[in-house]
Order: C-alpha cells, then structure tokens, then sequence
C-alpha cells in the first residue's frame, strides 16, 4: 500500500488526537505540523518524530512532497485554510464542522470539485458500529419505507469553557459561527442524513436558547453568544421529517438515542450520553411485535474477516488514508456536511425570523464569516 504523506495544520486538542491516531495508523505519515505556536507545534512534533515544522500553513503547502494536509482549525478558519491547500494541489481532511456558514462549506465543496481534490470531513458517528447495523438494515430494506429521523445530543452541564474544559473559541459567533448545533449536533444530524441517503432539504424550523446559569468571570471572559440547547424540525422532499435536540447543558438526566422508522421497521441507536441503552430493532412479524438487539461486536468481528478493506470504515482517518491509497472510494462526506450546514444555519435564521424558512433562504441568506490568516 502507498504511504500517504500529510502535514498537520494546527496542533491544539484536536490536532494532538489526529496525531495520535496516525501514529497508530499503517500508510499514514505526518511529514509537517503547522501552528501559529511554534514551541507547542515543535513539542508535538518532537513527541510523534515529525521532522519538519512551520508557523506559516502557506510555506508548508509550498512543499510538493505532500499528498494531502488536515486542516484542525477552529471553524471560521476552515474555508481559507482548506481552499488555499486545494489550490496548492493537496488534497484536504477538515474537522467538523465543514465551516462556519453553509457560504463558506459551499465555497469549499465548489472548489474541491472545480480542482478535482478529494474534499473529506471528519464526521465520526458515520463509522461507528451502530451506524454500520442501522445502514445494514436500510439497505437490506428491512425498515420499508422511511419516513421520519431523530437526531439527538446529550450533555447536562458541559458547556466550552466555561463549565471548565476546552477554549472560549467555541463559545463566539465570531470564531465557532455557533454553539451546540454546530459542536455536537453536526455528529447526529450528519449520521440522520447518511441513513436516509442524504434527502434534499425543503423546510426548516428552530429554536435555540441560553438560559442556565454561568460562572459569571468565566462567562465574560468567554464571550459567550452562542447556544447551549438547539432545536429543529427539518422537511425533505417526498414527504421525510426529521427533528433534532441538541444540548451542550440542560436540567435533565438524559436524551433517548436518535432513531429512523420505517413502514416496515424501525431503529433506535445508542443514546450518546448517560445510561445503557443499546443499539435495537423494532419489527412485527406473523402479527406479534418484535423488539431485536444486535451483537455489534461480532457483527464488526464477522465482517472484518470476509470483507475485504472492511478496515476502511474503522474510522473517519483510517477512511480517508484508505481512500487517498485507491483501495475505497470516498464517502460523499463533504456533501453530508454540507447539507448539516445548511440545516444548522437554517435553525439559527428560523430562531431570528420566528418562522419557517426555505432551504432557498438560508442558502441565498447565508455569509462568509471566514477570518483571513
């Protein structure tokens, strides 16, 4: 297999984990890092044996033995960074979400395709074992028709910085362009979207709110006007629904799993948050309703053994370096991240506008907010 060389640009928390995972990653080599922060970008690559380190992402994509760099910005930062690397010739792996606007994601997807690169967004929950079951099941026509998704997202109290962990940049429009819509809610709105192929928006209507308390030297130190808890209810075309929750904190125990029914069946996955809910299955059959668990392990087991590049799906990195080496093609990740966008942004304008909106609003609404570095 070829070993596909990368340079790493930004080495905060995010970076450090894509580090980490291509360390433990066959045909991936981190060749450059790339950080504002040069003694923490040299730290980082003196600890993974990185040779070669820069300040500035521009000089870094003058080099031509580069297949490929991962953009581990904030998102504001994505679409110039990623735009300007395509440009340079590499191909491009970003952190979620695509941008902080669907302007931005859609100037990036545009791009990529008028320049012929492979354009990949790390969405995690696509490669998941219950998303493989739930996809298993779609595919094999087992849930029948489908007709509406939940897609949810649980914390309690567990805002950005200012309930004690990660950075005042997501908790500012300014840097984040929003708060746990596009943190946490581009995972399970994105995971809805692959398992109904990807359905093309209509309508959207939302909701967001900042309502709980904060610890008010953390709360102006941080800037914070983003939300902690977003709503949304999304029309398709051809008639398919979907309604989101999504809480950075909120004054209850937990969400139920999201879930996707069927005229024949349905499906609950795990709920990412507190409690054991499992992965199940919900059928009749001979007129007695069937409730079914899966064995997500020996699924995984079983497929690992006679499916060849079954390890291309282990995750979103192991996806990608697999793709880049030809042996899978490449999930239409950008195009599903894209269209999270467009259902985020058009939370955010039906909230302001009281009101539903189009998906034609939000797209012809929609603005930079890319930050120039």
């Amino acid at each position: 297999m070829k070993t596909i060389r990368i340079g790493v640009i930004g080495v905060g928390l995010i970076g450090k984990n894509h580090m980490e995972n291509y360390s433990k990653l066959a045909g991936a080599e981190v060749v450059a890092v790339c950080d504002i922060n040069e003694a923490e970008a040299k730290s980082v690559a003196d600890k993974y044996g990185v040779p070669h380190v820069y300040t500035d992402y521009r000089k870094m994509l003058e080099r031509d033995d580069l297949d490929a760099v991962d953009v581990c910005l904030h998102n504001n930062y994505h679409a110039p960074v990623s735009i300007a690397a395509m440009e340079a010739g590499k191909h491009v792996y970003c952190e979620k979400p695509i941008a902080g606007s669907y302007f931005d994601g859609k100037r990036m997807v545009d791009r990529a395709q008028e320049l012929g690169k492979m354009l990949h967004i790390q969405l995690g929950t696509l490669y998941r074992k219950e998303t493989k079951a739930a996809k298993a099941l779609i595919d094999g026509g087992e849930l029948g028709s489908l007709y509406h998704a939940r897609a949810t997202g649980f914390r309690r109290r567990n805002r950005p910085f200012v309930d004690g962990f990660g950075t005042a940049y997501f908790t500012r429009k300014e840097t984040a362009g929003g708060g746990a819509i596009f943190d946490m809610g581009v995972y399970h709105i994105a995971q809805m979207l692959y398992l109904l192929d990807l359905p093309k928006v209509e309508r959207i209507s939302g909701k967001t709110y900042q309502e709980m308390d904060m610890d008010a030297h953390r709360k102006a130190a941080s800037g914070f006007d983003v939300e902690e808890l977003g709503l949304g209810f999304v029309r398709f075309a051809g008639g398919v629904t979907m309604d989101i929750i999504e809480a950075w904190s909120v004054h209850l125990g937990g969400f139920e799993g999201g879930s996707v029914v069927g005229s024949k069946g349905g499906i609950r996955l795990p709920a990412y948050g507190p409690g054991d809910q499992k992965f199940s299955y919900y059928t009749t059959r001979c007129d007695i309703d069937l409730d079914s668990t899966v064995d997500l392990n020996m699924m995984d087991l079983r497929w690992h053994r006679l499916r060849e590049n079954e390890d291309a799906y282990d995750s979103s990195q192991h996806h990608w370096i697999a793709a880049l080496q030809g042996r899978v093609k490449l999930l239409p990740t950008a195009d599903i991240a894209l269209q999270t966008m467009l259902i985020s942004e058009g939370i955010y304008l039906s909230d302001s506008l009281g009101r539903e909106v189009t998906a034609e609003e939000v797209a012809e609404r929609s603005v930079s907010l890319s930050i120039p570095v």
